[in-house]
């Protein structure tokens, strides 16, 4: 049997184990995934939504509605939907951690994570930015040498990569920095290559400011920083356009000529992307020796347990990493 995918399920609390149990109902579909999970959590979410389940070991072969293979993972304390709990926190943490090893091993192929809460995780006391920051940490801790982490969110064919994550606005701009772009677009241009396999990619870049600096008068880090780092990129081979004012590069005149674009921050690329492609869109790293792809929504506490919770984004997670596996295993 081939390595399979590890799928986490994320905050428990929230609606990631009902995305689970919704996708178990058709067996194709989750037949190469093992679930890093609490199996009572599972159980007890599955009789709330009304819905079969039926827990194999994780070398089983899920033959019907409602099977899924688990390699457990116990909880602290029973998850109730909607209602964070700090004690669980370590839970979630120690799943993502056990998911990147598994990977690092070679003994599964990719890992796909369920949307987690920040927050709590932060209130338990355990220092936290994000999955994609834990994740790189863990790949770190194994190598020994610093991983260099690239989020891109992924709608259709808009790829939308981020210079900087989860910061506040007001730290962006010292964030902004040469070594920082040169990283990142470094690893973006590695991983459209290889992963993608595209054989020149041509990246759209974003300027930090309105119409990109307005030649300085709006603010000069696309003279001083982005404009220099682009230039030394291109002598080194990298197809670059920009610094490209953000509300005019996100037309279809320039995306048509573009396999991805590199914003600056957060809140200036995702808008974009999720507006386009909510509900199918994916999350996914770059810059890691592991394959991991997550969903591109939150915990959506109001849903858990309701059985309304939209499970496409997680099904477009799942597609990309057995895509991107599938290329590996071949190359």
């Amino acid at each position: 049997m081939s390595a399979p995918l590890l799928l986490t399920p994320g905050e428990p609390a929230g609606i990631g184990p009902d995305l689970l149990i919704k996708l178990a109902q058709t067996p194709a579909i989750v037949g190469d995934i093992v679930v890093i999970a609490d199996p009572d959590m599972l159980q007890a979410r599955a009789r709330l939504l009304g819905l079969p389940l039926r827990l194999l070991a994780a070398d089983g072969v899920p033959a019907g509605a409602g099977d899924l293979r688990l390699r457990p993972l116990a909880q602290a304390v029973p998850a109730q939907p909607g209602q964070l709990d700090t004690r669980n926190a370590a839970h979630v943490l120690e799943a993502l951690r056990l998911g990147v090893t598994e990977c690092l091993a070679g003994r599964a192929a990719a890992l796909v994570t369920g949307p987690v809460q920040k927050s709590v995780i932060a209130d338990a006391g355990h220092p936290f930015s994000g999955q994609t920051e834990f994740i790189a940490g863990v790949c770190a801790a194994h190598s020994g040498a610093p991983a260099e982490p690239v989020m891109m969110l992924l709608a259709d064919r808009l790829r939308v990569a981020l210079a900087t994550t989860h910061l506040a606005l007001r730290d962006v701009p010292d964030a902004i920095t040469a070594a920082r772009l040169t990283t990142v677009l470094r690893v973006l241009d590695r991983d459209l290559r290889q992963r993608f396999g595209i054989a020149a990619p041509r990246i759209l870049v974003c300027g930090l400011n309105p119409h990109a600096g307005e030649r300085g008068h709006l603010g000069r880090e696309e003279i001083g920083i982005i404009s220099p780092t682009l230039d030394l990129l291109r002598a080194e081979g990298l197809h670059l356009t920009g610094p490209l004012p953000a509300d005019t590069l996100f037309t279809p005149a320039l995306l048509q000529h573009a396999d991805a674009v590199l914003a600056m921050y957060h809140d200036q690329g995702l808008p974009v992307l999720k507006y386009a492609g909510f509900g199918h869109a994916v999350n996914l790293t770059l810059g890691l020796p592991v394959i991991r792809s997550s969903v591109d929504h939150g915990t959506a506490l109001d849903l858990a347990g309701s059985g309304r919770a939209d499970d496409g984004s997680l099904r477009a997670a799942i597609d990309l990493a057995r895509q991107l596996a599938a290329r590996q295993r071949a190359a």
